[in-house]
């Protein structure tokens, strides 16, 4: 018997027995309704899934009259079967792309060999025995395509597949799913040990050099008649669907490079051959074109293969002018040229032809051999890491978490070399103006982040800094760091006796500027600053506080103003309006504001619109310390005011990210879901992420529960968040002050952030319901971690998707801590939803801290039960949070034995022996204790079994209240010990 038809054998031996019900003119007017089903532009169900249907019924055993199991019979009605599952196939003119995505191994292997069984190829022939050129074209496009499937799998198989969760055990399933996956197997071990044979009937195929033909729907009809009916018209060279020389070479050539590729991993010489049919495809798709009807392979697959195939051909010593820096790389690693490593990367900066995640990944190579105890690398890592990162900010790119973490320390050297690679990746005279932008904010951040004045004046006297920086920005960085450094140095030498110094000006300037830093008063800081002004000219009084802080964004304006007094007087009272709202005096902030508004309608627009931003979102602080605590809905003006915010489309003007996101946030935690999902503006949406993740939030919320559980907008915002936990982390100052780690470029759903970002945006919403969906997504893209041990439980949970497709780009360490931030925060609103409590238990389970876990766990049961004098609801405590044996609903008592046979719980057990309610642990109590010669514990046990509830007599629910009072005196006493 041959492989293939001991693949058919075994794909047909494996399906469950179900007799035959279907009579013969149901098959004819099946066969009548695929040919309609097929003409349909868009098929429900899709074309594909008939195969599936077709060979089931066709290869299901049959039942003799004695109940046994018999193959399936070769009958009219399975050839009819296999026959309409063969037209499907033709229908979709043999697409192994779309086959082999929609059907398992066994089908498409059974769909083939009926292929090669219709096209009169020997059950008993090897197909590496066959003179591919005499046989008819059908007949060797059949040959052809069933190798070509076999490799292909062959190199599928190889790939790492993620195993699906399971869900809840079902033996019927269980055991369909475990023959599949045995049948799966024995056809793979089968078609590797056929791996040669295949590849040489393949390299045959290329040898042909004429065009084929394979089967379609009406050659397949001819097939089926009756033989006298037969005109010979399919054993023709013109039946069936042509396929070119051209496209039957460039696709076999396609298939033969991707085995020779898998098999290059143990035989490198092999690699040579992918290069070579990865190489001729090329060509072949230049010739023919790459909208081939019946070729059709993924370009940019066949990029990275011929990419890779040139770099692991490459030998080290090449000086070929027409290496790639991708070849350049590899030799340079493989040889430790490292310095001509960094010249490479340092020239890329200019070109930009080496994509970010390569430039990544040989860093991070690097940084594993530095790790290993080569400490010549620490070096060569750095200048890489400069390199990448300049490259990030012209690309405009979040800088990496890793530069940041490098310049903790900078040096001279470090500096030096990092504005040599500044100065070489940008042509000053070429450059756009986004690209000089770019690099001098970059710059400039890099002076305001350093303290050592050194180095800032390394950089800010660099010509690379004075060409791209104007001369009032400078001036104006200058500024910043004036302030931020101290004024005057106590330490340089002796300071006299403040008695000793005579009274002067000095003195009353003094005096007047300890006044302007205490008071709160609008009138009194005006008053101040004139009497200050009065006295001097020379000095700029907002500089006198390091306690006084405006954001960036606000602090260039505010800087701009050309009154003197009036640009201290504005900077200071928006100053300590800023900190009355930090420390919530939220009365002198309101004062403060309001004097700042007053003053700054007289001369500038734009500051006024500051103004009423910032009195907006102090407004919304005292209503969510005020009366919002306690549960009274916003004043309709106020809510009116937060749409206007957010709607305003005012140019020019400076705004900061924390008015956004407290506004949505604010809209979330009054239930605004009308207004986030159907009445704000879409423009707003496309351009503000906070809107976008709000109105996903709303939109999710507003649909729970219902009877699909919201899974469409679930899976939106899934998609959303998954792409925020997706982005590196990047800890950058912002233009508000704020830690601002958001990086503004365009994607799929306008809305990138990093994980730290999105994780500050959830901090003022305070809606229980919006709580707990966020924390369930974030429990279950917790979850989804391949190396989970014990999932955290959560409400709403099953409305997420169950799979990420690229697992590896998700930050799950930042998902962890914002789980575990996100709950806590949960616990600050509400310290008595016991689904809160039950994650955050779950969390301490997780991480082995089970005291804590069983704290939590205690809490969650007693705030849902009345302190334990209700029956806890099962949602809550479930199998997997039994706290007892005894619990389960399906008593362990393996478990239990095991436990009570452990010598170091003896100490004071028997305490505890009156909250036991199974007789049959008590009994091997009873044995226990009497094996162990202890008397007094033994009498214990006895007298507990002997009382009259316990009577396994007694009717049921007399034993069910026995229980259910033990239960609640025993988790009464466990939680006295925890609360």
């Amino acid at each position: 018997m041959s492989a293939e038809a001991a693949d058919r054998e075994a794909a047909t031996s494996s399906r469950p027995c179900t007799p035959p019900q279907t009579s013969w003119f149901e098959f004819v007017l099946e066969e009548a309704l695929l040919e309609q089903h097929l003409q349909k532009p868009s098929p429900d169900p899709p074309p594909v899934q008939l195969i599936v249907q077709f060979l089931e019924q066709a290869s299901k055993p049959s039942v003799n009259e004695q109940n046994q199991v018999q193959p399936p019979p070769d009958n009219k009605r399975n050839r009819i079967l296999k026959l309409l599952a063969l037209k499907v196939a033709a229908h979709l003119k043999w697409d192994l792309d779309v086959l082999e995505k929609s059907l398992s191994v066994p089908v498409l292997n059974m769909l083939l060999n009926e292929l090669l069984c219709i096209s009169k190829v020997p059950p008993g022939t090897k197909h590496v025995d066959v003179d591919l050129s005499s046989l008819p074209p059908t007949t060797a496009m059949a040959i052809i395509l069933y190798n070509r499937w076999a490799i292909r799998t062959i190199v599928q198989s190889s790939f790492p597949v993620k195993q699906a969760k399971p869900g809840p055990p079902q033996l019927n399933v269980m055991n369909q799913i475990q023959q599949e996956k045995e049948l799966t197997e024995n056809i793979l071990k089968v078609l590797k040990e056929q791996a040669a044979d295949s590849i040489l009937v393949l390299e045959g195929a290329l040898k042909l050099n004429k065009d084929l033909y394979v089967h379609t729907i009406r050659t397949l009809d001819l097939l089926a008649m009756e033989p006298g009916m037969v005109n010979g018209e399919t054993e023709s060279s013109t039946a069936g669907l042509k396929i070119s020389a051209e496209e039957l070479q460039c696709q076999v050539c396609y298939d033969l490079g991707a085995i020779y590729f898998q098999q290059g991993s143990t035989n490198v010489a092999v690699h040579e051959k992918a290069k070579e049919k990865f190489f001729k495809t090329k060509e072949l798709i230049a010739k023919n074109g790459s909208s081939s009807l019946h070729c059709t392979i993924d370009e940019e697959r066949l990029a990275g293969y011929c990419q890779a195939c040139e770099v692991l051909t490459s030998s080290s010593d090449d000086a070929s002018q027409q290496a790639t820096p991708y070849s350049k790389i590899h030799s340079c690693m493989k040889t430790g040229k490292y310095q001509d490593l960094v010249k490479i990367f340092l020239e890329d900066n200019l070109t930009l032809s080496l994509p970010e995640q390569f430039r990544q990944s040989v860093l991070r190579e690097l940084f594993q051999k530095a790790q290993q105890g080569n400490d010549a690398l620490d070096e060569v890592c750095f200048k890489v890491c400069v390199c990448n990162t300049v490259c990030d900010v012209l690309q405009d790119r979040i800088i990496d978490i890793q530069f940041c973490q490098l310049f903790l320390k900078p040096s001279k050297e470090k500096i030096d070399f990092l504005l040599e690679v500044c100065s070489g990746s940008i042509n000053l005279e070429n450059a756009s103006e986004e690209l000089k932008r770019r690099m001098a904010a970059f710059l400039k951040n890099l002076c305001l982040g350093m303290e050592d004045l050194q180095f800032v004046f390394m950089i800010s006297s660099h010509e690379l800094f004075i060409k791209l920086l104007k001369d009032d920005e400078r001036k104006l960085l200058i500024d910043q760091m004036r302030k931020r450094s101290p004024r005057i140095n106590l330490c340089t030498k002796p300071v006299p006796s403040f008695y000793d110094i005579p009274a002067s000006a000095s003195v009353n300037i003094g005096q007047l500027e300890h006044q302007l830093i205490l008071s709160v008063d609008p009138w009194r800081i005006r008053q101040i600053l004139i009497e200050l002004h009065g006295m001097t000219s020379e000095r700029q009084f907002w500089t006198i506080s390091s306690k006084w802080e405006v954001p960036n964004v606000y602090g260039n304006v505010i800087l701009g103003i050309k009154d003197s007094l009036t640009r201290d007087l504005v900077y200071i009272l928006m100053a300590k309006g800023l900190h009355c709202c930090a420390i919530k005096d939220f009365v002198h902030a309101k004062q403060l504001f309001a004097a700042c508004l007053e003053l700054v309608t007289e001369f500038s627009p734009k500051l006024r619109q500051v103004m009423l931003n910032e009195m907006l979102l102090l407004d919304i602080y005292t209503h969510e310390a005020g009366p919002g605590a306690s549960g009274e809905r916003p004043p309709s003006d106020l809510i009116s005011r937060v749409r206007g915010y957010l709607e305003m489309r005012v140019p020019d003007i400076p705004l900061r990210q924390v008015v956004a996101e407290e506004c949505v946030a604010f809209l979330l935690n009054w239930c605004e879901n009308e207004y986030l999902t159907m009445q704000v503006p879409l423009s707003l949406v496309q351009t503000n992420p906070y809107v976008k993740l709000g109105q996903l939030l709303a939109a999710t919320c507003k649909e729970l529960p219902g009877p699909k559980e919201s899974r469409r907008t679930a899976k939106d915002l899934w998609e959303v968040v998954v792409q925020i936990c997706s982005v590196s982390n990047q800890h950058k100052r912002g233009n508000d002050g704020r830690v601002s780690l958001i990086k503004h470029r365009e994607s799929t759903l306008g809305i990138m952030y990093s994980s730290w970002e999105y994780f500050l945006f959830f901090f003022p919403i305070q809606e229980p319901l919006v709580l707990t969906t966020i924390l369930s997504l974030f429990v279950k893209l917790h979850n989804v971690r391949e190396d989970i041990v014990n999932d955290i439980a959560a409400e709403y949970i099953s409305i997420w998707p169950s799979s990420i497709p690229n697992l590896q780009s998700v930050d799950f360490e930042a998902v962890a801590i914002t789980v575990k931030e996100l709950v806590s925060y949960a616990l600050t609103i509400n310290a008595n939803n016991h689904f809160w409590l039950i994650i955050q238990a779950d969390i301490y389970f997780a991480t082995n801290q089970y005291s804590a876990a069983l704290h939590y766990y205690l809490q969650a049961g007693a705030v849902c039960s009345d302190f334990f004098n209700k029956m806890v609801p099962p949602d809550v405590y479930t199998d997997q949070v039994a706290i007892l044996c005894q619990f389960l609903r399906e008593v362990d008592y393996k478990t239990a034995f095991k436990a009570l046979q452990e010598q170091n719980s003896h100490d004071a057990m028997d305490s505890y022996y009156e909250y036991i309610w199974d007789v049959t642990i008590l009994e091997y109590l009873t044995y226990l204790h009497h094996k162990r010669g202890e008397t007094d514990k033994r009498q214990i046990a006895i007298k507990a079994i002997g009382q009259t509830e316990l009577n396994a007599s007694n009717p049921e629910e007399v034993l069910q209240l026995a229980a259910q009072r033990r239960k609640k005196k025993f988790l009464q006493a466990m939680a006295k010990l925890y609360f």
